[in-house]
This record gives C-alpha cells, structure tokens and sequence, in this order.
C-alpha cells in the first residue's frame, strides 16, 4: 500500500501513524469545547483515535485524551466516541 498521497496522523492509542480518514478525532477548541469532528477541519488542538473498540478502551484507561488535549475530559465525550465506533 502506498501512503505517499495520504495525510498520516498519529493515533494517541496505538502511536501508528494512520490515514487520517481512518482516524476519529477530537478538538478542543479556543473557547476549551470540547468535540468530535468528523469533519476534521476544525479550528484547535487535536488528537486522533483509531476507529475500533480496542483503541477506545485504551484511551479511556490510560486517560489519553486528558494528556493530549492537556484538559480534564467530561465522560460525555468518551460516551459520544463510542457511540462513532459503534455506528
């Protein structure tokens, strides 16, 4: 597979650099909301989450998204991610 036209992002999970399309990612933007944007063109500091249920639990064990969007994560937030994995 060639990558040398796709954006790679890392995933905070697995640390693999990834096609960003397969990624999930998650702003907190200047006003410190914080979301999934499945558009990923908002504005703000990011981080991507591989898309399965064995990325998901890792992140929420380890706290991941606290580290780095260097803020305190509502649950609401890890239940909203969910629900994306899940469809």
């Amino acid at each position: 597979m060639k990558y040398q036209n796709l954006i790679l992002r890392k995933d905070i999970a697995s640390k693999q650099m990834l096609p960003k399309k397969d990624l999930i990612r998650i702003v907190k933007n200047k006003e410190g909301k914080i979301f999934i944007d499945l558009t990923y063109k908002a504005e703000g500091r990011g981080v991507y989450v591989k898309g399965d249920l064995e990325s998901f639990k890792i992140v929420k064990k380890l706290n991941l998204l606290s580290r780095g969007l260097k803020v305190r994560i509502d649950q609401n937030i890890y239940m909203e991610l969910e629900k994306v994995i899940n469809g």
